[in-house]
Parts: structure tokens; sequence; C-alpha cells
């Protein structure tokens, strides 16, 4: 899609100051295709800068991460933490540790991030970190020394009124624990708010690790609403199998549609009569093993190794594993086997061209930054949690989830409808989320 002139002018500008980094102007320019008509009708957003003080971050932290292994060697990591966009509230978003991460990758998540928070309707601002470290394959003291390493350079730059983190691929409860334990340790204080996706016992919320895939199902849910339909019945293929990926799975069981596909770094195993979610997730969070082992225990379901996920038959496809996984070519192959809705779990699974794809051959599309906005929904229900000295339900803070990811499929459907595109979540989720941060920018002034 072209941008207008004014657009394209500040989106060569951010191409120009950041080259190299292509995730985060596939992320721009992702936003910035859907903002012309609000330009149009609100030219003081140009006025005022708001586009390009928007992509800018406020603030990018590099720093190196030294941390010995289990033989006494000695290895240096980089670690990052970008500092989006704080209109609405403390910096908000996860740390990621993995080998591919880098300035590019953690901007890109970050401005995603900003959208992502202001559409939950809490506040909270957008920020990202992380490092390239990788933990797989690494013993608890060698991950314990690592997080007490990065968080002793972090730990200067965060607080609960300024910038929480939480965790993302490779930051799961164990790292937030040694994360939290070495902050508490640096400040000699107990500050709980400081780091959400903490195990209960730490002051955690429950339902926290099933957020996020709860909540995609939720919006989907949403979408199907309007049609009259459930997922009663339906077929519906699930990538990845981290948290994301096996609690969307349990959320579609509980609502009736039969999961027949899920995907791990090694391939994906199929079962048409429905995947079994107790032996999934006994596979991968108490025997963390590989997927192909289910296959193994299940004459039923059988295991690829080559090939793309997106090739088996469904009716509806959630893409819960990592960036652009989902490209034209997998675009394609669910439009002609018959899917009828996409949603996204992960942070833009699916890449533009497939984006376009799934537009004009009518399957109906719902973009991470909403449909995935349930796991930083319940970071800031833990939040609230801390700040009180309270402790919530799984009941309690499941509802309130729900009640934020129906608010949030109500925000985009009728922002889409406002602005003339009616059914266009993308659309619907840039513009809403954008616009609520321009204006708490526009009353903050020039700072």
């Amino acid at each position: 899609m072209e941008l207008s002139p004014v657009l394209q002018e500040e989106f060569d500008i951010v191409v120009r100051r950041n080259p190299g980094e292509a995730e985060f102007h596939q992320a721009v320019r992702e936003v910035l295709e859907s903002l012309a008509p609000v330009i149009d009708k609100h030219p003081e957003y140009v006025e005022s800068g708001i586009i390009p003080r928007i992509c800018e971050p406020n603030r990018q932290i590099i720093f190196k991460v030294n941390w010995q292994d289990d033989r006494g060697r000695v290895h240096t990591n980089r670690g990052f933490r970008v500092q989006f966009n704080s209109a609405l509230g403390p910096y908000k978003g996860g740390l990621r540790f993995h080998p591919s991460v880098y300035l590019g990758i953690i901007k890109f998540l970050g401005f995603e991030q900003i959208f992502k928070n202001a559409l939950t309707g809490m506040p909270i601002g957008g920020g990202k970190g992380g490092s390239d470290f990788d933990p797989k394959g690494k013993s608890d003291n060698e991950v314990m020394r690592f997080c007490q390493s990065f968080m002793t350079e972090l730990s200067g730059h965060i607080g609960a009124d300024v910038d929480v983190p939480a965790g993302d691929i490779g930051v799961g409860g164990r790292e937030i624990g040694y994360l939290f334990g070495q902050y508490k340790k640096l400040t000699g204080r107990y500050e709980s708010g400081v780091l959400t996706g903490k195990a209960i016992s730490l002051g955690g919320s429950r339902a926290r690790t099933e957020a996020t895939g709860y909540g995609t199902v939720y919006f989907a849910n949403e979408m199907l609403k309007l049609s009259g339909e459930s997922f009663d019945g339906k077929k519906v293929v699930v990538s990845g199998s981290g948290n994301v990926a096996l609690y969307a799975v349990e959320k579609v069981n509980q609502l009736g549609g039969t999961v027949v596909a899920m995907s791990d770094s090694s391939g994906y195993i199929v079962d048409e009569s429905g995947l079994d979610f107790t032996q999934i997730q006994d596979l991968k969070e108490v025997r963390r093993g590989r997927i192909s082992e289910y296959a193994d225990a299940n004459s039923s379901a059988r295991f690829v190794a080559d090939g793309s996920i997106w090739d088996v038959p469904c009716d509806i496809a959630l893409p819960c594993a990592t960036q652009n996984e989902l490209n034209i070519g997998g675009a394609r192959a669910l439009i002609k086997n018959g899917c009828t809705l996409v949603a996204e779990g992960a942070n833009m699974p699916a890449t533009p061209d497939a984006i376009r794809a799934f537009t004009s051959g009518g399957v109906r599309f719902a973009p991470g930054k909403a449909a995935n906005a349930g796991g930083v929904a319940t970071s800031a229900l833990e939040m609230q949690q801390n700040a009180s000295r309270d402790s919530w339900t799984f009941e309690h803070t499941e509802e309130r989830l729900h009640d934020i990811m129906v608010g949030i499929h109500a925000r985009c459907y009728e922002t889409a409808e406002e602005y003339g595109a009616p059914g266009d979540y993308v659309i619907g989720a840039n513009i809403s989320s954008f616009l609520r941060v321009a204006d708490a920018m526009m009353a903050l002034g020039v700072i």
C-alpha cells in the first residue's frame, strides 16, 4: 500500500535514521499505512510533530552482560532496553532472551507495544528489552548467573512507576524470579511492581501464564459472534507450543473447537481427531520435550519435519510462534483450504503480503496488537495487585481479562466503521491506539 506524501516522508526519515533494522521499518510502516484518514481529519498531529515523535524511542539502552558458565568460562552477551513511549504511563513490555535479538528486533517489538498497550485502555506506555543470550541448553545455575548480571546493568533504569519489564520468548517464571531476586538484592527494596510475570509466591497474577493465549481466543470469539458463529465444531491450527500456543489450545477446547495441529522449531504434528491439551502441556512444560514426541505416543497423530503447518486444512488459524512466520505462501494455502479467520497470538507473525492476501481473500484477520494484548493487560492487572498489596483469584483475573478483550474488539471494530473500513481490524486497531497515544502526547506538550 502506498503512503500519502506526508507519511512517506516520515517513513523515509525512519528508514534513514535506523539503517538495517528491517523489522522496525516493517512495524512502523504497518501503522503508518492506516493513518492517512487520521492525518486528514487531525492536521494538528502533523503540526505538532506527533509522527516523528512517536517513531523515535525516548531512550535506547544497550549494555554488556558478562556471566560465567558451570565450567568457569566467561561469556559476554549484549543486553537491551528500549523505552519507547510513556505518554500513557510507565514503560511496559517484555524481555526476550534469544540469539536473534538485536536492536532492530527490540525496537520493532517496542513500537508495536506502544499501540498494543494503548488498546487495553490501561495506563501503561510501551517498551521492550532483551538479550542475544540463549537459555536453551543452559543449567538453572547458568541462567541464574546470567539473569543476575543482566539485572545488575538494567536495575538503574526500571521501577514500578518508571519501566516495568515482563517475560517474552526465553523469559518465563524462572528467569523473572532470578531477575527479581537480583533487583531486590541491589535495591534493598521489595518493590514487587517492578516486574510482572512473577510466581504467585512473589506477588504474581493468577492467569498471567494463560492470558495471552486465552485473550487471543476471546478476541477471535468476538469476531465469530458478529456472524452468529462460535468455536463450536471449528477445526483450528495453532503454530508454536510455548505459553501463548498452549493456552490458546486450552481455551479453544473449552469453547468447543478442535485443535488439529501444533508446531515447534523441529516441525509440526497433525491429529484430525484433536490434540490432547493435557499431554501437550506435560510434554512442553514438564518434560520440555519436542513436539514429535507427541506423535510417538499417539498413533492418531503424525509428525511432519518439513513443510508448513499452514498447509493443514482448518477453519481458524492462530499463529502463536514468532514474527513473520506466516508468509504469502502460507496465507495462500490457508485461503485455498477454506480458512475463514486468522488471529495473531504472536507479535506480527503474518507478513504484510500475507495480511493483504487475507484481506483480498475475504479472510477475517485480527492483528497481534489487538488479539494478543491479553498478556500485557493481565500484567497491568498484576501491577494493580502489587500496588494495593492485594491478591485476586484466577476466576476474577480471567473475568477481567475477558472484559478487556471484549472492549479491545469493540474499539477496533467501531473505529474501523468510523473511518470507512468496516471489518478491517488492522485499520481499527492502528487508528484507535494511535489516537489514544497522540492525544496524550498533545496534552503533555512538547517534552
